[in-house]
């Protein structure tokens, strides 16, 4: 026994860290072993460790990356240099509201005793800062942004100035467009007249159908073209059906190429006899149907 605990007493302490404990957990009245478990100093020091890490680690996020930081003394609100902005705004304004009132009833006081009046208020207004001395230079970053946008919108479509629509640099064959209505065009697409699409007259009943993929953007009813349906298409396409009966659509809804969206009819204060008014326009342009869809 002397030797082994003399042993003990020489061991170095980082070997004693290997040593193995167990932590039982038993009943007070029975004395009976519930739960055990071993563990050493090691472990014990390791997963108290990794423990503080993750901590530290969740509590670094939370600082940095949400708005939790606020909270925290020295930090400020991202939003406060906008705030403070916002209210000198705000306060210019009421001073220069509370000067005009002011003058304004001494001006009436001063009508009152039979004097003159001292200032007009009718051309006051808020001063703002002068940026006509203001000299731009365009950065090399600038330049190759506007470059890029240039390159990007070369082939849109324009007016010219002759208010004529130029569309010979597009790519029309790129988008393979669907018959909206099989009929007769009894009204051809003019830009002098203000007629920015075609008129085709069909048979009673017949389905109208979206002429492209996309998403009804309005379904509803005006005075002047009755029931009119529009669809937002990829590429920067609008498409417009007027004079319907029935809408088959609402507002939301996602529609496929061909799918029928309303009924041919004749509402609206435009409208002269049963047929569809059908209009495309490209990038905010009308353009004429007829050059993207073989009716």
């Amino acid at each position: 026994m002397p030797e082994e605990e003399k042993k003990r007493k020489n061991t170095p302490w980082y070997y004693k860290l290997r040593n193995k404990y167990r932590l039982v957990i038993s009943n007070e009245e029975t004395f009976e072993e519930e739960f055990s478990f071993r563990i050493s100093r090691l472990n014990a020091f390791v997963t108290i460790g990794t423990v503080a890490i993750v901590l530290i680690i969740l509590t670094t996020f939370l600082i940095a990356f949400t708005p939790l930081r606020e909270y925290i003394p020295g930090y400020t609100d991202v939003t406060l240099r906008k705030r403070v902005v916002e209210l000198q705004q705000l306060t210019d304004s009421l001073a220069v509201d509370f000067r005009q009132k002011s003058i304004y009833i001494q001006n009436i006081k001063n009508i009152i005793d039979g004097k003159e009046i001292s200032e007009d208020t009718t051309d006051m207004v808020v001063e703002t800062d002068n940026y006509q001395n203001i000299e731009y230079t365009r950065s090399v970053e600038d330049s190759l942004l506007r470059q890029s946008y240039d390159n990007e919108t070369s082939y849109d479509l324009y007016y010219n100035e002759a208010e004529e629509l130029s569309a010979t640099s597009y790519e029309r064959m790129s988008t393979n467009f669907f018959i909206p209505l099989k009929g007769i065009i009894t009204n051809e697409f003019n830009m002098a007249r203000q007629h920015y699409g075609i008129d085709v007259v069909a048979k009673q009943n017949e389905a109208v159908k979206a002429a492209l993929d996309g998403t009804v953007i309005f379904a509803g009813w005006t005075v002047e073209t009755g029931y009119v349906i529009s669809i937002q298409h990829q590429g920067k396409f609008i498409s417009f059906y007027k004079h319907n009966s029935v809408l088959l659509k609402q507002q939301g809804n996602i529609v496929k190429a061909g799918e029928p969206i309303a009924i041919v009819g004749e509402s609206g204060e435009l409208s002269t006899g049963p047929h569809l008014h059908f209009e495309l326009w490209y990038n905010g342009t009308p353009v004429n149907p007829k050059d993207y869809i073989a009716f």
